[in-house]
């Protein structure tokens, strides 16, 4: 198999799988409290464009990054598998508890294991590493910033508004587990 086929397919299969999450993991006001101020709307719109421009860019313009390398293009399908893995890992280890908007359902309480332990926002983290991988496939600086720079921002702005639904639900044992865990970057942020 190829690496433009294997990168191809898993392209496709994380696509297809946020459009899964997007739907099948929405909380609706019946089953929960939704406080996502229209984020999961802004994520979309900020992604796909942002992801356009990049494959855009990239196919119009010189791979300038590393003189065009094609080792690059195997980078980015190992950078793009564990940036699947941490994002699906984080998920799952949620279960229920997980939502593609900003939900707190009735049942959940602040969950302190796996990847969660290391940072508050690993699906988050996930998204930035498959966003990485993006902008290395395209093997253009100006695709990599482009698809960087603007999913960084729309996330850093779900993570603030998802953090004051998680203070207030949970008031002193969220407020004691952001003091002891980063928010996105282990160790550092």
């Amino acid at each position: 198999m190829s690496a433009s086929l294997l990168w191809q397919i898993l392209f496709l299969g994380w696509c297809f799988s946020e459009i899964f999450i997007a739907f099948a993991m929405r909380t609706r006001n019946t089953g929960g409290n939704v406080r996502d101020r229209g984020t999961q709307l802004m994520l979309w719109v900020v992604i796909v464009l942002a992801i356009t421009a990049c494959n855009w860019i990239s196919g119009t313009h010189a791979a300038t990054m590393f003189g065009g390398a094609h080792w690059l293009k195997i980078c980015s399908i190992v950078v793009l598998v564990l940036g699947l893995a941490i994002r699906w890992a984080a998920i799952l280890s949620l279960g229920k508890s997980f939502s593609a908007n900003v939900a707190i359902q009735l049942s959940q309480t602040v969950y302190r294991s796996g990847l969660y332990r290391w940072v508050r926002h690993p699906s988050y983290l996930g998204m930035l590493v498959i966003f990485l991988a993006i902008g290395i496939h395209s093997r253009n600086w100006i695709g990599l910033f482009v698809v960087l720079i603007p999913t960084t921002l729309a996330l850093l702005y779900r993570i603030h508004v998802e953090e004051i639904a998680l203070n207030q639900a949970f008031g002193e044992a969220y407020s004691a587990y952001s003091k002891t865990t980063r928010r996105l970057l282990p160790f550092l942020y």
